[in-house]
């Protein structure tokens, strides 16, 4: 395993630094295949991609997977963005309506499936018949969990329907249904997410946090012991390319910080990082 921790001075730092990371692999292989995350965390990322995008970076080749959906909403482009609450749409509106990827080229769940269990094995296979995920984009919850990959989910765990904890649920209200006027009662309680046998499975991980609240878990994730009531921390048993950026904030909990600099700053001396 080869990790790289950077720690970058704020948010925006963090995002630029990210965003660079994914342009990279896109100019490296045109036709990759990127996991793509929701969240607040992440909007900051998207936004320079986009930049990067007006500045040359070419999606037409591009696929995309998104990690999860909530169960029961889906994309609908004819509704006001204040009435669908679905991750499909915040990724349209975030990302990829800025960006020249084809429209065939994106998978997202389909939250408004008939039949949720098929359509999860379905997704595995989508994701195999593209030869996998080339870099997943990930954030951390506030509870350790990776997509909706809640405490106590299996560490080998695919693709499949889950139920919502309280800590998700209120997370999510106040970051996307409050501001709506949805009551939280009305909120989806259950999700289709990547399991996170599914994320591991990707050839290579990029981890973004921010902020003081994430601190603590952060340091479980990276430093504590694995497992699966932290479902992130199976980030330790990922045998390909690791890169976590953090803002100090986030970063300001770890243990070995000093440690993960000095190795930062080396490395950016020797070239073999930005």
């Amino acid at each position: 395993m080869h990790m790289n921790i950077i720690i970058k001075e704020n948010y925006d730092e963090m995002s630029r630094h990210a965003a660079e990371i994914i342009a990279d692999f896109v100019k490296n292989k045109p036709d990759c295949v990127l996991g793509l995350a929701t969240g607040s965390t992440p909007i900051g990322t998207y936004k320079e991609l986009v930049r990067l995008h007006k500045e040359g970076l070419d999606f037409s080749q591009v696929r995309t997977f998104n990690l999860d959906e909530y169960l029961g909403i889906g994309i609908d482009l004819n509704k006001p963005y204040e009435t669908d609450q679905s991750y499909a749409r915040f990724m349209y509106e975030e990302l990829l309506k800025n960006i020249n990827i084809k429209e065939e080229n994106i998978c997202i769940p389909d939250g408004r499936t008939k039949d949720p269990d098929k359509f999860c094995r379905w997704y595995e296979d989508q994701i195999k018949r593209v030869g996998g995920i080339d870099l997943q984009l990930l954030g951390i919850g506030a509870d350790g969990h990776w997509a909706f990959n809640e405490p106590g989910s299996s560490l080998g765990s695919r693709t499949r329907i889950q139920a919502l904890t309280k800590q998700t649920l209120d997370d999510n209200y106040e970051s996307f249904y409050k501001k709506a006027g949805i009551k939280r009662e009305d909120m989806p309680h259950f999700a289709i997410t990547m399991g996170i046998g599914t994320i591991l499975e990707a050839r290579n991980i990029l981890m973004i946090a921010n902020g003081k609240k994430k601190a603590s878990v952060v340091a479980k994730c990276l430093e504590g012991p694995v497992t699966s009531q932290i479902t992130a921390s199976a980030i330790q048993l990922h045998s390909g390319g690791i890169t976590v950026v953090l803002d100090k904030e986030a970063a300001s909990e770890l243990k070995n910080l000093d440690y993960y600099m000095h190795v930062e700053k080396l490395k950016r001396n020797m070239g073999i990082v930005k």
